[in-house]
This record gives C-alpha cells, sequence and structure tokens, in this order.
C-alpha cells in the first residue's frame, strides 16, 4: 500500500503485493529503533521478560524484532498512510472495547486469542447461503476433519527475505504447509519447499482476470480458504450485499472445474474478532482495516496444528525491501504495514514466540502452540 490513499482494492502493478505484502517480513535498514539488539549465538526467552534475550554463549551482536513497536517506528510516508487510514475508517470499525495498559501474560493471550477468535468457514446452513444454489458449491467437511489432527505445521510468508535461505528441506519436513496468494514453490524448492497443504488467498487475487486464478495450475494443489473483507462485525448476511470484492461467480466456476478440490470461503467475522484482540492489546490505535492474510493464516494453522512453525513473517538477518522471493518489487510497507495493522500483528506474534530469538534471527522463525493443547 504504497500511495497515502491506496485502499485495498486499487488495482496498479502495486497492487499484486496488496495483501501478500504484509505477511511478509523484511525489515528497512532506515528502521533501527524498530529492532531489538541482543548477543549470542543461541539466546532463549527469559521467562520474567519477553522483550530481553537472555545470553548464552558470547557472540556478535544480532537484531531481531522489537515487540514493542509503535508508529514511531514508521518513516514518515507510512505514518502519513497510516493516519489516511485511520481517518477514512471504511470498514465503520467502533471498537468499544478494553485497553490493557500493561501486557497480558503471553499463557492469557493465547487463550484470549482460542476462545474469542472462531475460526469457522461459510457453511450450507448460513444464509444467504443456505439456498439451493449453494447446494453443490460449499464443502460439506469441516476443516479440521479435512485435514485431520495435525502435528507440526508451518506458515510460509511471501517475503524476500526467503531467498537463499535454505529453508525448503526443513519446511517440507513439517506435516502440513500453509502459503498465500501466488507465492509459487516451482523454482524455490530451495528456499521455500514444495509442498503445499492450504494456500489462503484473497478476494482480488479470485477476482481480477490478471491473476488468472481459474486457469493457473498453482492453485489446483492442495485446499483452497479465500476471505474477503467485510464491515466492522457484520453478520454474513450484510456482507454479502457488500463485497470488498465480488469473487462468488469465480468461486462457483472454480469448483466446477475442480469439483474434487476442497475450497472454503472464511466467515468474515474471524478477521474482526481477531482485529479486536489485536487493538486491545495495543497503546495506540490500530489501523481500522482487517488484519493480514499473514495473520489470518497463522490464527487458522494454530487452531488445527499441534505446534506451528512462521517463517519469514518476522524477519531475520536476511532482511531487505524486496517484498517477496518471486518478484523484484521494493516496499517498506511490506514490513510494516500500511493498510493492514501489520507492525501491530508481528508485535503480539514476537510476544507470543515461544522459540528463540536466534531462531528468528537466523531463520526468521517464530514457534507458537496450537490452540488445542492450551490450559486454560
Amino acid at each position: 500500500m504504497p500511495g497515502a490513499l491506496e485502499k485495498f482494492n486499487r488495482l496498479n502493478s502495486r497492487s499484486l503485493s496488496n495483501d501478500a505484502v504484509h505477511e511478509k517480513g523484511p525489515t528497512p535498514d532506515i528502521l533501527p529503533d524498530n529492532l531489538n539488539k541482543v548477543k549470542g549465538n543461541i539466546l532463549e526467552k527469559d521467562k520474567g521478560n519477553d522483550a530481553v534475550a537472555k545470553l548464552k554463549t558470547p557472540a556478535s551482536s544480532v537484531k531481531v524484532w522489537n515487540e514493542n513497536s509503535s508508529s514511531k517506528n514508521l518513516i514518515p510516508r507510512l505514518q502519513k498512510v497510516r493516519n489516511n487510514y485511520l481517518s477514512m475508517n471504511k470498514y465503520n470499525v467502533t471498537y468499544r472495547g478494553k485497553r490493557n495498559a500493561v501486557k497480558v501474560n503471553s499463557e492469557k493471550l493465547l487463550c484470549q486469542l482460542r476462545d474469542k477468535v472462531n475460526v469457522t468457514m461459510i457453511q450450507g446452513l448460513d444464509s444467504p447461503f443456505n439456498t439451493s444454489e449453494w447446494h453443490n458449491y460449499l464443502p460439506r467437511k469441516k476443516l479440521s476433519d479435512a485435514t485431520g489432527r495435525l502435528g507440526r505445521c508451518a506458515v510460509v510468508s511471501s517475503a524476500g527475505s526467503l531467498k537463499s535461505s535454505h529453508l525448503g528441506p526443513e519446511i517440507d519436513g513439517h506435516d502440513a504447509v500453509l502459503r498465500f496468494n501466488g507465492a509459487p514453490t516451482k523454482g524455490f524448492q530451495q528456499d521455500v519447499g514444495e509442498k503445499t497443504t492450504i494456500r489462503l488467498v484473497n478476494s482480488q487475487l479470485v477476482t481480477v482476470e490478471e491473476h488468472n486464478f481459474l486457469t493457473e495450475s498453482l492453485y489446483n494443489t492442495g485446499i483452497l480458504i479465500v476471505w474477503d473483507p467485510a464491515p466492522y462485525h457484520a453478520e454474513i448476511h450484510e456482507w454479502y450485499r457488500k463485497l470488498d470484492y465480488n469473487f462468488l461467480e469465480t468461486y462457483k466456476k472454480y469448483r466446477s472445474q475442480h469439483p474434487e478440490q476442497l475450497f472454503y470461503i472464511l466467515n468474515p467475522k474471524m478477521e474482526w474478532e481477531l482485529w479486536d484482540i489485536l487493538q486491545e492489546n495495543s497503546l495506540e490505535d490500530i489501523q481500522p482495516n482487517p488484519p493480514s492474510s499473514g495473520m489470518l493464516g497463522i490464527i487458522i494453522m494454530m487452531t488445527i496444528c499441534d505446534e506451528v512453525n512462521v517463517y519469514e513473517f518476522i524477519p531475520s538477518k536476511r532482511q531487505t525491501d524486496i517484498c517477496h522471493y518471486y518478484q523484484k518489487f521494493h516496499d517498506h510497507a511490506c514490513t510494516m504495514g500500511a493498510y493492514h495493522p501489520l507492525m501491530f500483528e508481528k508485535n503480539l506474534v514476537k510476544y507470543l514466540n515461544q522459540g528463540t530469538d536466534y531462531n528468528i534471527y537466523a531463520h526468521g522463525k517464530v514457534t507458537l502452540p496450537g490452540f488445542r493443547n492450551l490450559r486454560c
């Protein structure tokens, strides 16, 4: 979202990055205040303070994401963009929840995510999808039933910092792998792997012809999930009448062409339930726009997996302002966010990380627990 008023649905060369931009992790060198310096080859989180990395082995300084990042860390252009989105309030956000002046402990926050964010797909019983017109299109099987119980899962961003990472074999070693939008594996297997279990796509990609959703074979592998921004806490029938992108006809065409491939529509209530938790745990106003595909995908996998490893959502030592590993598009917004409240999403993910800061530095890897193993 490079322009101050560039919306989710604006089409130009940069719109290819609109949503995918925000689940990526390059950190621009001009934003040093956004990074915490820690020392050590092997780092361990201090149980008393998640923002502190404990030194175990002396070594050179490394930088990791500062989970207390704020709008002060944004370059002037992105500060202006953020303020414009706050003023626009396209989705009529009227947040009346509480604000946590002091961080809740990570275990409590995980339980809040589990209990307050309902990860569900549109079903045939949901009005207005409960008609004969939709009877043969929506999958009857729940996502969790379709995947079965999953152990270790990977969420792979499309960040430019995945280039030369050599993470492919590690990623493919997971029980399931989630990818985003049009991120390819062919030609990039060494860095991103080739396994695709689930692909989360935004409604713009599905709808706009130039993305070739109906003809590109990349989308024919694994389970598909599409999401579309909805008005703040709108009911399904309200969202149905006011889609950001009217992807439904293309959805039907794809289902007719690939009847055996599971293709879900994400219940739009989820995005704002998640947004509320992001806002509740942020000291300042976050962008009144839905969370990024990256954040949505992380929560989806935490719902169906025992453990989730997220790659390059939080940037590693390979930080770059190249947005995607498969394109040559540059923009600081790919790290810090513009349309989406990406910076605040990363703050939350970093705070919840159960891995080490060294894993973030070396591999861009964050480890999160699955919700079903929590004791709340």
